[in-house]
């Protein structure tokens, strides 16, 4: 619960200094604004309005600070101080991180904070610096070139996808340099922290082996990642009919869908019918728990193949590369499905009757909003009042994650549970 309204706490503060008539550059309505700062909070980067044109420079460094907030999560930043002032942290801080950040029995908190902190200063610093090569060799002037490489590096290492383009990165579509920068920032995000804290762990030689879950992470993501592409470059007709790279083009689409970063370099409205159910498919699944990326995560779909696994091979226990996986684990993991899978299926369904969209633009906004990815068909800004507030709470339920919004609704739901008569169920 407390996780719930640190979030909401951060998007309302958020809201409050963005309605700030000095902050813009013209008129807002309040209801924009209040979708640009839990779009920014939520870091999924769907917006109604043009960030540039809209906010002047302190407009854009709210943005940017609270995209900062919740890419590394409100309580990493408190729970570091407490670390770096008097070297412990309190039971509640690790609980409370427990929650935001799903974390294997093999990582000790203090060092995944440690690590988060250090990865995040040094990822986003060497995104800047690679952003403002490009900028200045586009002729951008030097402070505008400046701002606009920190702000793009913070965005595209939190997968939050908000630009100071209009186009997202249509027009760079073609640009080698800033594919490949976002595409190492936002993979590094997405992939997490897990990864990395287990990665360094094993090149100091404090660990023998690489964990369970990160193997499940990297194989499944690299997997995902190269069948996506394969399918994009194969089978979109957009990609033969654009200039450049088709490959690049594919790889980056495929790519910016499941590190949930949200930007593009082709019109994703433009994309035919079976590869928006592809991007969609992508987004759902998303990439790494306890990293800046949404989604369902790689994990929770690894643990319902293995259930299914074990179901048609009438196994015993569920297992998964040669190991068996934890009861509660596989709780956790089927919960998130289902929950996950009825809100899209709400959401959607909700969508139909208050938008004049078709149904494709609609699911794929939904399932966006809720895996917190940003990218749209380009009927975000054609919204209703009612179909904004519905994408609000999608990007937030979508941050602070299905299982954990719905505990906080049922907490004390579940505290007067009675021994029931066992019974049988045809299924």
């Amino acid at each position: 619960m407390n996780l719930v309204w640190g979030f909401f706490l951060y998007a309302f503060l958020g809201f409050v200094l963005l309605s700030m008539p000095f902050l813009h550059k013209e008129r807002i309505p309040f209801l924009d604004n209040l979708f640009t700062s839990t779009s920014a909070i939520s870091t999924t980067g769907l917006v109604t309005i043009s960030i540039y044109d809209s906010y002047n420079f302190l407009g854009q460094l709210v943005i940017m600070l609270l995209i900062q907030i919740g890419g590394i999560g409100y309580m990493t930043l408190t729970t570091y101080y407490l670390l770096f002032t008097t070297k412990r942290i309190t039971h509640w801080h690790q609980k409370i991180i427990g929650t935001e950040f799903t974390l294997p029995n093999t990582i000790k908190i203090n060092d995944f904070i440690k690590s988060v902190i250090v990865f995040t200063l040094v990822m986003e610093t060497l995104g800047a610096v690679a952003f403002f090569i490009s900028f200045h060799q586009m002729g951008m002037p030097g402070p505008k070139a400046v701002w606009f490489s920190i702000f793009h590096s913070v965005s595209t290492f939190c997968t939050a996808g908000f630009g100071l383009f209009n186009d997202s990165f249509e027009s760079l579509s073609n640009n080698t340099w800033i594919n490949i920068t976002i595409s190492i920032l936002s993979i590094a995000g997405s992939l997490g922290f897990i990864v990395i804290t287990d990665l360094w762990y094993r090149v100091t030689g404090r660990s023998k082996h690489i964990s369970f879950t990160t193997k499940i992470i990297v194989y499944g993501f690299l997997v995902l990642l190269g069948l996506g592409t394969l399918l994009i470059y194969t089978t979109e007709p957009m990609m033969t009919a654009e200039s450049g790279s088709p490959l690049m083009k594919s790889f980056f689409q495929a790519m910016t869908a499941m590190t949930t970063v949200g930007f593009n370099t082709i019109s994703t409205g433009g994309l035919s019918l079976p590869i928006l159910l592809l991007v969609i498919f992508l987004m759902y699944v998303g990439a790494s728990p306890s990293g800046t990326a949404g989604g369902m995560k790689i994990t929770t779909l690894t643990a319902m193949i293995s259930v299914l696994k074990s179901r048609l091979f009438s196994q015993r226990k569920v297992s998964f590369l040669k190991r068996t996986i934890p009861i509660d684990r596989l709780y956790v993991a089927t919960s998130t499905f289902i929950l996950y899978t009825s809100l899209i299926f709400l959401f959607t369904f909700l969508l139909t009757y208050s938008e004049p969209f078709g149904f494709d633009k609609i699911l794929f906004e939904v399932a966006s909003a809720l895996g917190t990815v940003g990218l749209s068909t380009g009927i975000t800004g054609e919204l209703s009042a009612m179909g904004k507030i519905l994408i609000i709470i999608l990007m937030f339920i979508g941050r602070v994650g299905v299982l954990t919004f719905g505990f906080a609704l049922l907490k004390n739901k579940g505290k007067n549970e009675r021994t029931h008569r066992r019974e049988d169920l045809a299924v």
